[in-house]
């Protein structure tokens, strides 16, 4: 009975290998097909490749309005990082660590940003910010952008905070720590995972955002998304192929983008 148990979970184990390797084939085998087809000579992606060429990356490097848009989507994707990554760490602190009036108000309030589709909330934003004729500012997009990322750096470190014990930081404190001294020596390093982990996510989700940032951008400011949109309205080149969603505009709006 024990040999067929142990048989029996020897191969609940290969199957979840299994299933788990075929989850990572189907992620990422798209991703590594666009890298390899970026060093095809031929202008259209293909197999067999007819070439190997560094020319669309020579191209890529020499475009000065793709450069600018990389340089601006940077240093916004870094500012919204770090910014969100401070708000999100002492937002969890409060929620888990502290009992206090309007507690589920303010936890909904945080979260509510992740629930609205990002159209909706970009729509609703210029509607209000044309209401109060207030003009499109670089200070704006950064905002909304914090406003987007925030919600997913919160429930990050929430998850981490609830799995740390209270008990390490109520020791320091009857040692005689200032609870500032204890969050820093004691809770912060504990954090460090889901702090990281939340940097790395808002990062990617300011760097990559596209419809949010079509409307709050100022006049004549592009960001690496929006400058890959406008370029795909108007042609397809190799230098600007990129792994894209389904719901990416350019799929639906060139016929080109879809040829394999």
């Amino acid at each position: 009975m024990k040999a067929r148990r142990k048989e029996e979970g020897r191969w609940a184990w290969r199957l979840t290998g299994f299933v788990t390797v075929c989850v990572y084939i189907f992620m990422f085998a798209p991703i590594m097909a666009t890298v390899i087809l970026s060093f095809n000579a031929s202008m259209f992606g293909g197999f067999p490749m007819t070439g190997f060429s560094l020319q669309w990356y020579g191209k890529l490097m020499a475009n000065e309005q793709v450069l600018t848009a990389f340089r601006t989507s940077l240093w916004i994707a870094l500012v919204t990082a770090a910014v969100t990554t401070a708000i999100g760490v002492v937002t969890s602190f409060a929620l888990v660590r502290f009992e206090f009036r309007g507690k589920q108000a303010l936890s909904t309030l945080v979260i509510l940003p992740a629930l609205v589709p990002e159209t909706i909330l970009g729509v609703g934003l210029l509607v209000l910010i044309k209401a109060v004729d207030q003009p499109r500012t670089m200070l704006l997009l950064v905002l909304g952008h914090i406003l987007l990322a925030v919600p997913y750096v919160v429930l990050i470190t929430q998850a981490r905070m609830v799995g740390i014990r209270r008990v390490y930081e109520e020791a320091a404190l009857s040692l005689g720590a200032s609870r500032f001294s204890s969050f820093r020596e004691i809770t912060l390093p504990l954090l460090v995972p889901a702090v990281v982990g939340g940097a790395l996510l808002a990062f990617t989700i300011s760097f990559d955002n596209t419809s949010a940032s079509l409307f709050w951008r100022p006049a004549g400011v592009e960001t690496m998304p929006t400058q890959i949109l406008s370029m795909l309205k108007i042609s397809i080149s190799p230098e600007i192929k990129r792994a894209r969603h389904r719901d990416d505009p350019g799929d639906r709006r060139h016929p080109a983008a879809r040829r394999p």
